[in-house]
């Protein structure tokens, strides 16, 4: 671009400003059409990427990328079904063992813990609940969001559920910064987390570290990990058995173990792990049948996540176009409402502006600044609506998250798609009075009444 095209459209907002300027309430009123129309595509669209981001979060803690090993295995009844059963619990599990998962292709996160159940303290009251010790990849595992903080991590930090942080504090009181006693320690609060499980709800993280140091242990108890495609879940459930057999030393035939801990083939029992390997999917499916009930879902069932994430895919599929198919028609109702009354005072303002015109064009302007000035009016009186109505947006998307508790989420994509909008609002609407003030006759115009 040209430094004499970059002086005329400096010129020209410069103009452009004052003529705005020169009648305020009207122009406010006429923005108000963008501000609206913006203001309703930057909440919808936050609404709409909230809740795709809460199922997302709500599929993934239903299980469909979480395996879940456990130290020592024992499956009550499992003889009568052929299922080895080795220890209920054994301290064979190591922090070595997590860091040698990590390793397995697919694997995206991984979170060693160990877990009691205790008496946890507040100044004014006290909780009887789960304590875990744990790493901050668990909130990456399970798709938390938190409500205050973050997970810390430090020796001395601790996250509460949010039931628990209710039962140590109170509802509606602010739990960051606060301090609970767990045995002999200390720990300061750094954030409370959402989670879409009871348990956890009602559960009290700290570090792994701390968490072995409260058990006076240096095994682990459970490994959570996730992995990338949900559909490899069974595959990878079975990386980790096979590398555990071999950490371990058991020396173990292959055998499928994304059921029922130790779940073998038709024939003679072999020698049972000293662990466990479940998807959580199948966990879920299972939870609460007997012995032989989950054996036979599981043996008829071989492909859970498999299953799962066809669901999981096609669900989001459809909400993802029904929510397409609602903000086309929230941006095309804004593109309209605010079209209209741009291009209603543009062309008021010509009719006002008429000797204007002509005394521009009879001193030498050429009709292309003409068409250039009436523009830029336009794309101005159209970019200060945009900005404006995605402020009132992302405060009509944080009030929703605050008074109803619906998630939003506002990306810069967002924003970036709103003041395209009101761009192409500008000009689209714009264009026809801008063009009809550079035709004007200058004789005409001058003797204009």
């Amino acid at each position: 671009m040209s430094s004499a095209v970059i002086r005329r459209l400096a010129v020209s907002i410069q103009i452009a400003g004052h003529a705005l300027g020169r009648n305020r309430l009207r122009t406010a009123l006429t923005m108000l059409g963008v501000i609206i129309g913006v203001a309703a595509v930057i909440a919808m669209v936050a609404l709409g990427s909230g809740a795709r981001a809460s199922v997302e979060r709500s599929l993934k803690s239903a299980g469909t990328n979480i395996i879940l090993v456990s130290a020592g295995n024992y499956t009550r009844g499992g003889e009568s079904m052929n299922i080895a059963s080795g220890l209920g619990a054994a301290t064979t599990l190591i922090v070595e063992d997590a860091a040698a998962i990590r390793n397995i292709p697919g694997v995206q996160a991984v979170a060693p813990g160990v877990r009691t159940r205790t008496w946890v303290k507040a100044p004014h009251r006290q909780f009887f609940g789960q304590v875990r010790g744990t790493a901050p990849a668990l909130a990456e595992v399970h798709g938390w969001t938190f409500i205050e903080g973050s997970f810390a991590g430090g020796d001395d930090a601790a996250v509460l559920g949010r039931t628990a942080a209710a039962e140590l504090f109170g509802e509606g009181f602010s739990a960051e910064g606060q301090r609970v006693t767990i045995g002999d320690r200390t720990f300061t609060v750094s954030g409370v987390a959402r989670t879409n499980d009871t348990d956890q709800d009602e559960t009290v993280f700290v570090s792994l570290p701390a968490g072995q140091a409260l058990l006076g242990v240096r095994h682990l108890h459970t490994i959570t990990l996730a992995v990338e495609q949900s559909g490899d879940a069974t595959r990878v459930a079975n990386d980790v058995t096979a590398l555990l057999r071999q950490r371990h030393a058991t020396g173990r035939q292959a055998a499928t173990t994304t059921g029922l801990g130790g779940l073998q083939g038709p024939g003679a029992l072999v020698a049972a792990d000293d662990f466990t390997v479940k998807t959580q999917a199948a966990a879920n499916v299972t939870k609460g049948l007997y012995t032989s009930v989950a054996a036979f879902a599981l043996a008829n069932m071989p492909r859970l996540d498999e299953v799962t994430l066809q669901e999981m895919s096609s669900t989001l599929a459809r909400a993802g176009g029904t929510m397409t198919a609602l903000l086309a028609s929230i941006a095309a109702i804004a593109l309209i409402v605010g079209g209209i009354g741009i291009m209603n005072i543009m062309l008021v303002s010509v009719t006002e502006r008429t000797k204007e015109i002509g005394l521009r064009l009879a001193v030498g302007a050429r009709r292309r600044d003409v068409l250039l000035q009436f523009l830029v009016e336009a794309v101005v009186m159209s970019l200060i609506g945009g900005t404006l109505g995605v402020l009132a947006g992302i405060a009509t998307a944080r009030g929703l998250t605050a008074v109803l508790e619906w998630q939003t989420e506002v990306t810069a994509g967002t924003i970036a798609l709103a003041f395209g909008i009101a761009a192409f609002v500008g000009v689209a609407f714009g264009y026809y009075p801008a063009r009809r003030a550079s035709r004007l006759d200058p004789i005409d115009s001058l003797r204009y009444e």
